[in-house]
């Protein structure tokens, strides 16, 4: 008999954890660097420009009065490919302790983030998605969630770690 079954509520939720929060992570880096903006409608070679999206996410990111200038340009030309690297990377599962890690402190960054512009009462835009969508309970519930579910996976890829994998032989008494 296997010391450990292959379907358990820990690989369940891990499972969940990697493809929910390994495509939010991945589609909001694509979003804030490729989607198209829509303040260059007429001119169509421009709708398109990387560049133009980084700046637009620097003026997001300006926004919520943390970061020096150097601090707000550094933010923005790399938080958006890192989501898309650790998106990836979580999706594929490859030393998900490290990666779920680095997804769970970026997540609780978020949350502190975001919670600290709503109690000072900014009324600015997310910036998480490329779209703007106001930073309100709603937004601080859906962080708040995704924390979680990001440190319960986290937790469960250490605990699964220490355990025999389900499919190995049972070793020898």
């Amino acid at each position: 008999m296997m010391a450990s079954s292959p379907l358990n509520l820990r690989r369940a939720i891990i499972w969940i954890g990697r493809l929910v929060l390994g495509g939010i992570f991945l589609y909001a880096g694509y979003s804030k660097v490729f989607l198209p903006n829509n303040n260059l409608w007429p001119l169509f070679v421009l709708k398109f420009s990387i560049s133009t999206n980084i700046s637009n996410f620097a003026f997001q990111v300006e926004a919520f009065k943390l970061l020096p200038p150097w601090g707000v340009q550094f933010v923005a030309h790399t938080l958006p490919f890192t989501e898309i690297v650790l998106g990836l990377l979580v999706l594929s599962g490859w030393r998900l302790r490290i990666w779920a890690s680095l997804l769970t402190l970026i997540m609780l960054g978020f949350f502190v983030v975001v919670t600290r512009a709503y109690l000072l009462h900014m009324n600015i835009n997310c910036g998480c998605f490329a779209t703007p969508e106001p930073i309100g309970p709603r937004k601080i519930l859906e962080d708040a969630a995704l924390s979680a579910l990001a440190l319960l996976m986290t937790y469960f890829t250490f605990v699964e770690s220490r355990q025999p994998h389900p499919w190995s032989a049972p070793q020898p008494m």
